[in-house]
């Protein structure tokens, strides 16, 4: 089964099994967390629900971790006026195992 699901402002495509990232979820490793936005839901081609906006069930997922994304560097700068200011930033991902998922 194939759906979408939306946590921290952003959609994610999974399946069964997958690990993916998201935005950070204040929970510890090893942790369940159930996800129960779902947006889209398919188990072949032929079956396929759509929610309006959301569909009933829920998606199971275990919190593998936490980690930190790759380092974003700002640079600012307006000419002729001596100014400029560079700043970095480091997003915060959780880590989640998808365990199950009920439609």
């Amino acid at each position: 089964m194939y759906v979408i699901v939306e946590t921290g402002g952003k959609q994610y495509p999974v399946k069964e099994g997958d690990i993916f990232d998201v935005e950070k979820i204040s929970a510890q490793a090893g942790e369940e967390v159930i996800l129960d936005k779902i947006l889209f839901a398919s188990k072949d081609e032929k079956d396929v629900l759509v929610g309006d906006p959301y569909l009933e069930g829920k998606v199971t997922c275990e919190v593998l971790g936490h980690k930190r994304g790759k380092k974003v560097l700002v640079f600012k700068f307006k000419r002729r006026k001596d100014y400029k200011k560079k700043q970095g930033h480091r997003q915060y991902y959780t880590k989640l195992k998808v365990k199950s998922i009920e439609i």
